[in-house]
Formats: structure tokens, C-alpha cells, sequence
């Protein structure tokens, strides 16, 4: 997708220096290559300290993904008064700003994404600004505005948060790891690993999403933004790696959509909502989903035809498959739904076993020949990328 040209002076604004985040970010890893290394070289960590550190990275970051980005950013789902209270210390741990700034800055990264001037963390300005850059200097496109969260400043835990994130601040990164290295014996182990290096580490891997993930991977749902999906990213940033899917269908409360895909914030959410602690969660239709892979492909097919410079009749063989598992997409959705609505308590009700079972059987018929098109359209696809003379 050809991104549009931004003023020159956007690209080359050199905002006054940030100096509390300039130095937190430059301090806290040279510490943390310096410290614990030396540390555990002279005295060694045991099981308990390193299960305290990853404890307190999951704790830290799936409070960002599925508290700060999830729940409050883009409310995929409600969750219960306890579950926010827990999630704001946990924000509070991860050192990320508090929930008001952290979720107005992520909104109008999705409203204005790649836009140089109005996205606070671009990636059009390259990788150094969108994954810490934005953060060190006082940019004219993050400043502080929270005319989009006016809903978020009606709720009590995040304001709480907000009047007190300094002290929660301190509590969560000083306190807790040397409570927790002090019940075992060992206070400094407990700042350096659960405190130092989990710091540096869980803030890096949030602010991958920011960068890598809008750098490398594939644009499979839309090529409307730079971001992309990326597996090995999802593995280091609790389920956040596919992010195309993620900013073209911003309101799910998955980023990972298929039962493999490694997206533990999602299945956090899920069990929390089977324990009655979350409700309302949102899913993407699974026929808007299909169409917009089908028009993806549908994209770059025609782009691959133009640089083969095939025939008219591959054109046109490529025009009817599109139309026609399109059609069949719509069929298979108003079949899923009349099945779904009949598999509810009011329309059991109302429909008798035989009529239940032709649904599903119909349903099921629709969807086997969906698959069997789906492999039509690969095949054709899959032609596609043979050289020129084989098309011609």
C-alpha cells in the first residue's frame, strides 16, 4: 500500500527531550546488562528467584494486554471490579504510564495508524521512534488529550489508578520484588531479577508490537495499515503478534483466532469469563473474517496477473471463483445463523427435531461445499505463481 507523503517538517521534528523517560530508559538497561550478570556470576539465583521473575513478566504483561489494550482500550469485554483493580497494579508494575494516557495514545494510534503527524508511535518515522523513540522526546503527536477516554475517566479503579500511580509505581516495582526476595531469604536477588530485569524486559517486548510487529510478518486481513502478523512475535508478547488481524478487526477480544494459535491473553479472558469474572465478549463474525482474506487474496491475485501479463481468460476464470465463493461465504453465514438461532432456547421452543436437524443438516452441506471451494481458489492461486508461458 503506497503510505501517504507527510509534511517534511513532521519527519524531521526534533521535539524537546523527555529527560525522567531519557534517563529511566537508558539507566534501567544498563543496569540491568551490568547488575544481574554480576550478581548471579558472585551469588547465583535459584528456582524460586527465577520463578518469581517469570511470575511477575506474565503478571506485568498480560496486565497490559488484556487490561490496558483489551479491556480498556478497545473494551472487547467487561470484566469484574477485582479483575481491574488487579490489572491496574499490574499496569502500575509494568511501567508503561498509567491506564488514561496508555489507552488515549493507543485509540488514536488506531485512528490515525502510520499517519506521521497525528499517531503517537508511527511507524512510518522507522523502527527506533515507534518502538521508544516516541517516548523520549515530547512529540507534538503524543501529547496528552484525553478527550477519547472520557468514558475510561468514569471508572473509579482507573482513576484511582491515575491519582496514585507514582506511589503504586513504587510499590509494585520496589516494594513487591523486595517482599518477595525477602521471604526467601535474598532481597537484592529479588529487585534485580524480579524487579530490574523484568522491568526492561516487559517493557521492550510491549513496545515490539509497536515496531516489529508493524515491520515483519504478513498482511493477510488487509493491507489498509503496515501492521502485520507474526507467530514468533505472539510467543513474546502474550498473543499480541498478529496484529493485522488485530487492527482490522480491532474490537475482538482475540488476536489469535484459531484454537493453535499462541494468544494466552485470549484464553485468560475466556477463562475468566467462564468463571463469571469477565462477560461480553466480542467476536468477529467468522464470514466477515473469510471475506476479508478472500479479498486479500483477491488483491494480490490481480496484482500478480498484472505482472504476468496473463491472458483475459485467467482474468476472467480468476473474476468467477472470487464471485462465486463469495456467494457461497454469504450462503454458509445465513445457514450458520439460522442453525445457531435454532440451537437457542427460544427457538427450540418454536421448532420442532425435525426442522432443527434439517438446519444443521443444511448448515453442515454449505459448509463442506465452502471447503470444497476454498481448494478450488487455492488451486487457482496456487497457478498463479507459475511462470509467465504456463498462463499464457
Amino acid at each position: 500500500m503506497q503510505q501517504v507523503q507527510q509534511p517534511k517538517q513532521a519527519r524531521q521534528e526534533k521535539a524537546p527531550i523527555n529527560w525522567t523517560n531519557m534517563i529511566l530508559f537508558t539507566v534501567t538497561p544498563a543496569l540491568a546488562i551490568t547488575l544481574v550478570p554480576a550478581y548471579g556470576w558472585i551469588n547465583g539465583y535459584d528456582a524460586y528467584e527465577w520463578t518469581v521473575f517469570v511470575i511477575l513478566m506474565g503478571f506485568c504483561g498480560m496486565s497490559i494486554t488484556a487490561g490496558y489494550h483489551r479491556l480498556w482500550s478497545h473494551k472487547t469485554y467487561q470484566a469484574h471490579p477485582a479483575i481491574r483493580f488487579i490489572f491496574a497494579l499490574g499496569g502500575a508494575c509494568a511501567l508503561q504510564n498509567d491506564v488514561l494516557n496508555w489507552a488515549s495514545d493507543h485509540r488514536r494510534h488506531h485512528q490515525f495508524v502510520d499517519d506521521n503527524d497525528n499517531d503517537p508511535y508511527s511507524a512510518g518515522r522507522g523502527f527506533w521512534f515507534s518502538h521508544i523513540g516516541w517516548i523520549l522526546r515530547n512529540y507534538e503527536s503524543a501529547k496528552n488529550d484525553f478527550s477519547n477516554v472520557k468514558d475510561l475517566q468514569r471508572d473509579p479503579i482507573v482513576m484511582w489508578q491515575s491519582r496514585h500511580y507514582l506511589a503504586l509505581v513504587l510499590l509494585m516495582n520496589i516494594g513487591l520484588p523486595a517482599l518477595l526476595g525477602y521471604l526467601h531469604g535474598d532481597i537484592i536477588a529479588g529487585l534485580l531479577l524480579g524487579g530490574l530485569l523484568r522491568l526492561v524486559l516487559s517493557q521492550h517486548f510491549t513496545y515490539f508490537i509497536n515496531s516489529l510487529a508493524h515491520i515483519w510478518g504478513k498482511r493477510p486481513y488487509s493491507d489498509n495499515s503496515t501492521a502485520r502478523d507474526n507467530t514468533l512475535l505472539a510467543l513474546i508478547t502474550y498473543g499480541e503478534g498478529y496484529h493485522n488481524y488485530h487492527h482490522t478487526f480491532q474490537w475482538d477480544y482475540r488476536n489469535g483466532i484459531r484454537w493453535w494459535h499462541f494468544d494466552p491473553t485470549k484464553w485468560l479472558i475466556n477463562t475468566l469469563s467462564r468463571l463469571g469474572l469477565a462477560s461480553g465478549l466480542k467476536r468477529c463474525d467468522p464470514d466477515k473474517i473469510e471475506r476479508a482474506k478472500l479479498d486479500r487474496q483477491y488483491q494480490l491475485a490481480t496484482a500478480r496477473c498484472k505482472k504476468l501479463a496473463v491472458t483475459d481468460d485467467w482474468h476472467e476464470r480468476l473474476e468467477q471463483e472470487y464471485q462465486s465463493i463469495l456467494q457461497t461465504v454469504q450462503l454458509w453465514a445465513e445457514h450458520r445463523q439460522a442453525w445457531y438461532e435454532a440451537k437457542g432456547k427460544e427457538w427450540q421452543e418454536r421448532l420442532s427435531l425435525l426442522e432443527r436437524q434439517q438446519l444443521r443438516a443444511h448448515y453442515l452441506e454449505v459448509k463442506y461445499k465452502l471447503k470444497l471451494q476454498k481448494k478450488r481458489w487455492q488451486t487457482v492461486l496456487r497457478m498463479l505463481t507459475t511462470p509467465q508461458p504456463a498462463l499464457a
